[in-house]
C-alpha cells in the first residue's frame, strides 16, 4: 500500500506517530479529537503487543516516585483520567488496594520514605499500618512488622483500554496502520518523511512512542544514541486457582531504592488470576521474552554500550540473584514465601506471559528514573517511558501536547 504525501488537510496538521502502545495511541487520541490529521504507524499486526499487553494491568497510585517528577505528576493526573475513561467505556476497573510489606525491622527506613513520598505525591487515603491485627483485616495471610496501604491502587485491561482509544481515533477519523515498520525518517523543509516497507509519507509533525525500540527509531532521526534501550524480562507464576484466596488485593515489598524495579509481589488482576512476579532480567533480545529468544545484535550492542562496564559493576549482585530465581524455581518460591508463609511450591502453578520493559540507561551506566522527551525538528521522541507510562498515557499525552506540540495543537 503506498502512502500520500500530504501536506495540511483543512483538519490541522498532518501528525504521524510511531507505535501503537498505549502511550501511542492515547496521544493519538488526544490529538485526533483536536481536529488533527493522525496517522499511526505500528509494526506489529496488532496494538498493545508489547509492554502494554505484558504487564500485571495495575494502575499506580504514585507511592513510589520522586516528587516533583514527571513520573509523579503524570501517574497522578493519569489514575484519575485512567479511571473515568474506564467508567465512561463500561470497561473493568477494580479498586483492589495495595499493601507494601516491611516484613524485618530492617525495612522500616526504606517504608518510611515510601510513605513519605507518598504523601507529598498526594496519594489518596494513604495509610501507615504498625498494628499486625490491621495488617490481616487487609490481606489474611500476609506477614509483616509495617506497610503501607493504598487502598486506591486499581487494576484494569490496559489491552482493552488501548483497544477502546483506537476505536475514537478511528471515529474521529484518524488512521491506523498495523504492519507497518518505520524503517526511514528524514527531514525536508521542516516536514518529516516516514518510510515503511509499504507506505511513504509525508507529515508535518512526527512523535515516535517506540518503546522497545525507541532508541533505534531515533537513530533513524539523527538523534544523540543516548538513551539506550536495556531489555528488563519480567517473569510472572500464576497461582493456583484453588489458592487464589491467599492474596485479596496487591501485597508489594519495600523496593531496593538502588534499583528501579519493585521486586516480586502479589497481584490479584481484573479478571480475578493472582500473578507472582515480577522479576527482572536481562533480556537476550529486546523482544526477548524467553530465554530461547536471542539476538546477538542487541546483546552484542548492549555488552559494548560505554555504561555496561558501570551498571555490571554497580548491580552484578542483583543480576545473579535475578536470573538464579529465573532459572530455579525454589529461589523464586523463596522471595515469594516471605510475604505469605502458608504458600506451597505447588501453589505457583505455571507461569504466565513475560513483559520486557524498555529501560533507558545513559552512557555512564546510570538507569534513568524519570520520563524523557527529546525534541529535533519536528520530530518529538518519547525516549524513556517506563512504568507506569500505562497509568500515565493520557496525562503522557496531554503534557506532550502542552509541552512539545504547543504551536502545533493551538
Amino acid at each position: 500500500m503506498g502512502g500520500r504525501a500530504a501536506g495540511r488537510s483543512g483538519r490541522g496538521d498532518r501528525i504521524g506517530i510511531v507505535g501503537g502502545g498505549i502511550v501511542g495511541i492515547a496521544l493519538a487520541r488526544a490529538l485526533s479529537q483536536r481536529g488533527h490529521e493522525v496517522t499511526v504507524l505500528e509494526k506489529e499486526a496488532r496494538l498493545a503487543e508489547h509492554q502494554t499487553g505484558h504487564n500485571s494491568g495495575v494502575v499506580h497510585a504514585g507511592l513510589y516516585y520522586k516528587p516533583g517528577s514527571l513520573k509523579a505528576e503524570l501517574c497522578a493526573a493519569g489514575r484519575v483520567l485512567t479511571r473515568d475513561f474506564c467508567a465512561e467505556k463500561g470497561l473493568p476497573y477494580r479498586e483492589v488496594g495495595k499493601l507494601v510489606v516491611a516484613v524485618d525491622e530492617s525495612e522500616l527506613g526504606a517504608l518510611a520514605d515510601i510513605e513519605r513520598r507518598s504523601i507529598e505525591n498526594g496519594v489518596p487515603d494513604l495509610a501507615r499500618i504498625d498494628d499486625v491485627g490491621r495488617l490481616r483485616e487487609i490481606e489474611p495471610h500476609v506477614a509483616g512488622i509495617a506497610a503501607v496501604h493504598s487502598p486506591h491502587t486499581a487494576v484494569v485491561d490496559y489491552a482493552s483500554i488501548t483497544e477502546s482509544m483506537a476505536q475514537d481515533v478511528r471515529a474521529a477519523g484518524g488512521g491506523i496502520r498495523l504492519g507497518h515498520e518505520v524503517t526511514g525518517i528524514r527531514l525536508e523543509h521542516g516536514r518529516v518523511r516516514v518510510t515503511t516497507p509499504v507506505s511513504d509519507d509525508v507529515f508535518d509533525r512526527l512523535i515516535v512512542c517506540a518503546g522497545l525500540q525507541s532508541d533505534v527509531v531515533a537513530k533513524l532521526v539523527g538523534a544523540d544514541p543516548s538513551p539506550k534501550i536495556l531489555p528488563f524480562r519480567g517473569e510472572y507464576w500464576e497461582l493456583a486457582p484453588e489458592r487464589t484466596d491467599l492474596v485479596k488485593g496487591m501485597i508489594y515489598p519495600v523496593p531496593d531504592p538502588r534499583f528501579p524495579f519493585l521486586g516480586v509481589h502479589f497481584t490479584r488482576g481484573v479478571y480475578d488470576n493472582v500473578h507472582v512476579g515480577p522479576n527482572a532480567v536481562p533480556a537476550l533480545a529486546r523482544e526477548g521474552y524467553g530465554w530461547l529468544t536471542i539476538s546477538p545484535k542487541d546483546t552484542w550492542q548492549s555488552l559494548t554500550w560505554p555504561g555496561a562496564g558501570s551498571l555490571a559493576k554497580q548491580h552484578w549482585r542483583m543480576g545473579v540473584d535475578e536470573i538464579s530465581g529465573s532459572l530455579i524455581k525454589p529461589l523464586y518460591y523463596g522471595k515469594a514465601r516471605r510475604f505469605i508463609p502458608e504458600l506451597r511450591m505447588s501453589d505457583l502453578a505455571h507461569k504466565s506471559a513475560a513483559g520486557v520493559r524498555a529501560q533507558a540507561w545513559g552512557r555512564g551506566g546510570e538507569l534513568l528514573d524519570d520520563f524523557a522527551v527529546d525534541q529535533v525538528g519536528p520530530v518529538t521522541l518519547v525516549r524513556n517511558a517506563p512504568s507506569p507510562a500505562a497509568t500515565s498515557s493520557m496525562a503522557i499525552a496531554e503534557y506532550l501536547l502542552e509541552h512539545h506540540l504547543a504551536a502545533t495543537t493551538a
